[in-house]
């Protein structure tokens, strides 16, 4: 699927390379028609559509634990650990040189696990909740991602590429899929009060057009600002700024393209419509986003409000209550904004990066998030969203089997790329299994290894898209979410 923005021009403009040009980035003459005739974007670039393959799901929620939940310590564990504990030992990675050239330790997980479920998944004892979920999850221990660095590892993650300004996930599947509600936006993150490390760039559109960037709702205080109107303004004086401000646009827009210099004026030289192109792109975005802030007033503010839900619902993703409340919160809104037709939806809980005192930090974090997400999947199950819903629970890597220069009784661990447990549910994947498996002191995946571009195009796969179709022409060559290509790991679907 290429891009359907193109070089606004007249015919007798086109040279033959601009034209080779306009054909590999699509119709751009109809989408600048639309635009003049006062037609909104959101009914031609951004309306649902079919993907390339048959979809096991129509939408996702994706569970990032932003910091580097210990697989070790949660879903992988590592008897080994427990008769290597305390011992010595030398490393000679980028870790070791990351944090200092101190002693290094093999430290044992202090968490105790169980088997859950019919599945007899590993759990360590401290996931109460999501034990009860077990036989709905397809746990996948062989993943493994190129940086040691929290930014570059999060950037990979959300983004398949480790130095950012690539498009996110979730802007990829917008971009192949379109929107399911054209009055709330595909993409929308629930993040901390605090951005993880790398920024909005987690969630950004990249080089894809700027409607496909993720929408954050803020952590406190109103999710949107200036969600309602000033006082006095009513939504037909609204109606008619925007209308006004839309023929003021498309006008300037209109002689934007006028002024476009023709082939025998540019020469030899696309980049002039290139830049013409961009230009048109941000200014529909703009004009866009005007319109889509309009609708959401009408339609946000129901769907925020939790008070809509019975008690019994509230109190199973423990919502008012601590310490679950917050994330309680986060885990609800994300059902009912799937529910209305919300493409994609991601959420940050964090932060898992437990350098010190493992026990103790990793123990508050699962507190948190152990009930809230045990309740969306039975949540989602219950009302028959499950079986269409792609829900993925990951960091951006996982955690080494040691301890390095923090010694004394709070140990902790370092980061760890070569190793980390992934999670998956719901639509088209393999429920009630666990997938690959590290070593005995779980420092590397050694069973279904998998770069992450691999997980990438096994998730755009499950809702129906081809990593190598879903391309857009930028910088004079089709890009895709994999970087280069990837291949669907197999053994994840049902």
């Amino acid at each position: 699927m290429t891009s359907r923005e193109s070089i606004p021009q007249t015919i007798d403009r086109i040279s033959r390379r601009q034209s080779l040009y306009g054909l590999g980035t699509g119709l751009g003459s109809v989408a600048l028609t639309a635009l003049l005739a006062g037609e909104s974007a959101v009914a031609s670039s951004l309306a649902a559509r079919p993907g390339h393959l048959r979809a096991r799901a129509t939408r996702c929620i994706f569970l990032m634990m932003e910091g580097g939940p210990s697989h070790v310590d949660t879903f992988d564990p590592k008897t080994a650990l427990t008769k290597l504990h305390l011992k010595e030992f030398q490393r000679n990675d980028a870790m070791q040189s990351a944090m200092s050239s101190g002693k290094r330790y093999y430290v044992a997980s202090p968490f105790r696990f169980r088997k859950a479920g019919e599945c007899g998944a590993d759990m360590c004892e401290n996931w109460w909740h999501l034990a009860s979920c077990a036989d709905d999850i397809c746990f996948f221990r062989g993943c493994q991602v190129d940086s040691v660095n929290h930014p570059t590892a999060m950037y990979q993650m959300n983004t398949g590429n480790r130095f950012g300004g690539d498009p996110a996930l979730g802007a990829w599947v917008t971009h192949g899929l379109g929107t399911l509600n054209a009055d709330l936006p595909g993409f929308l993150v629930l993040p901390e009060v605090s951005y993880p490390q790398g920024g909005p760039a987690n969630w950004g559109n990249g080089f894809l057009p700027a409607q496909l960037q993720g929408t954050p709702l803020r952590a406190k205080g109103s999710p949107i600002l200036d969600l309602s109107p000033p006082a006095g303004v009513t939504r037909e004086h609204q109606r008619a700024n925007l209308d006004l401000l839309a023929k003021l646009n498309t006008s300037h827009l209109a002689a934007k393209v006028a002024r476009t210099p023709t082939s025998e004026q540019a020469g030899d030289r696309p980049d002039v419509g290139v830049r013409s192109t961009e230009f048109s792109q941000q200014l529909q975005a703009r004009m866009d986003a005007y319109e889509l802030a309009f609708r959401m007033q009408m339609q946000v503010p129901g769907i925020l409000d939790l008070g809509q839900e019975d008690t019994p619902t509230q109190e199973l993703y423990g919502i008012g209550s601590e310490p679950t409340d917050a994330f309680g919160r986060k885990c609800l809104l994300a059902r009912r904004l799937i529910e209305r037709g919300v493409r994609f939806v991601q959420l940050y809980a964090g932060t898992w990066d437990s350098h010190d005192n493992i026990e103790r930090a990793h123990g508050n974090l699962i507190r948190q998030v152990d009930q809230p997400i045990a309740a969306l999947l039975i949540d989602l199950k219950r009302r028959g969203l499950l079986e269409d819903t792609l829900v993925v629970w990951c960091g951006e890597f996982g955690r080494t089997p040691d301890n390095g220069v923090r010694m004394g009784t709070a140990f902790g661990r370092d980061h760890n790329p070569k190793a980390m447990t992934i999670w998956l549910a719901g639509g088209g994947v393999r429920a009630g299994h666990t997938i690959g498996a590290t070593d005995e002191l779980g420092a590397n995946a050694v069973e279904c290894v998998h770069h992450v571009r691999d997980l990438h195009v096994t998730l755009l796969h499950l809702l129906g898209l081809d990593d190598n179709r879903l391309t857009y022409l930028h910088a004079g060559r089709f890009k895709q979410l994999s970087q280069f290509g990837g291949e669907v790991i197999r053994e994840l679907l049902a």
